[in-house]
């Protein structure tokens, strides 16, 4: 049986905490983050947030600005420290406003001179997610290859693409965001309403997902010993022939 994605090949998981009001935004958002990686902690004020980032390290923190308690980090000693996460600024309703990078770079959030504040092109969780990106990923540790595995089978994250012992497996995008997902969260079944939110961004049909699945399967699998399962009624993953 294949073994598991190995510690020494994928990153320390990103943690990210997310301080974020309405439910209707926070929680979509965290289920995609985590679907594509991260460990979310959410609270829906900012001054309990104060507390968590003096326990804990994050790597990221998306702060929803509309809340009434915000003035609460602003002199938060983890947030003004050197090695600072990233703050990525949000309405309630999920429009991207602008990011401060970690690591103290001296810029300042809302507010503050060198404030990124593009507009968001829609206030879609898709596109937090692309900016929650860009921001952890230049935090990633040293030795970390880019590269997702499980058995023979590598996704190469900075070629998007994938190769199953010396086969290589050319993806199109929505291929190559269902693998990722389903090698991220490997031995574990998705259902289709998650890899859903994952892979697109406006919701899908169930046809469309079988079809995307069916298609990365005959891709992956080949002639080779199956990587990809169907567990009817459930869902879909990837791993070993025994079902988790």
């Amino acid at each position: 049986m294949p073994k598991p994605p190995s510690t020494d090949a994928v990153p320390a998981i990103p943690d990210v905490l997310l301080v974020v009001g309405e439910p209707r935004t926070s929680e979509p958002l965290s289920a995609l983050l985590e679907l594509a990686g991260y460990r979310t902690v959410v609270v829906d004020r900012a001054t309990h947030a104060g507390p968590l980032l003096t326990e804990r390290r994050f790597d990221l923190v998306i702060l929803d600005v509309t809340l009434p308690d915000t003035a609460a980090l602003r002199h938060s000693r983890r947030l003004l420290a050197p090695d600072r996460p990233a703050v990525l600024l949000l309405t309630g309703t999920g429009e991207f406003l602008g990011s401060l990078p970690g690591g103290g770079t001296g810029r300042e959030t809302r507010g503050g001179p060198g404030a990124d504040r593009r507009p968001a092109a829609s206030g879609r969780v898709a596109e937090v997610l692309a900016r929650a990106r860009q921001l952890v990923g230049s935090q990633e540790p040293a030795g970390w290859d880019g590269a997702l595995r499980y058995g023979d089978l590598v996704l190469d994250d900075a070629t998007r693409r994938a190769r199953r012992g010396e086969r290589t497996i050319e993806l199109t995008p929505a291929e190559y965001r269902l693998l990722r997902c389903l090698l991220v969260n490997a031995d574990r079944v998705l259902s289709k309403e998650q890899i859903g939110r994952h892979v697109w961004t406006d919701p899908p049909t169930d046809s469309a997902i079988e079809r995307l699945v069916s298609r990365l399967r005959r891709k992956v699998n080949g002639e080779q010993p199956a990587l990809i399962h169907n567990r009817r009624g459930f869902g879909y993953w990837l791993g070993g022939t025994v079902r988790p």
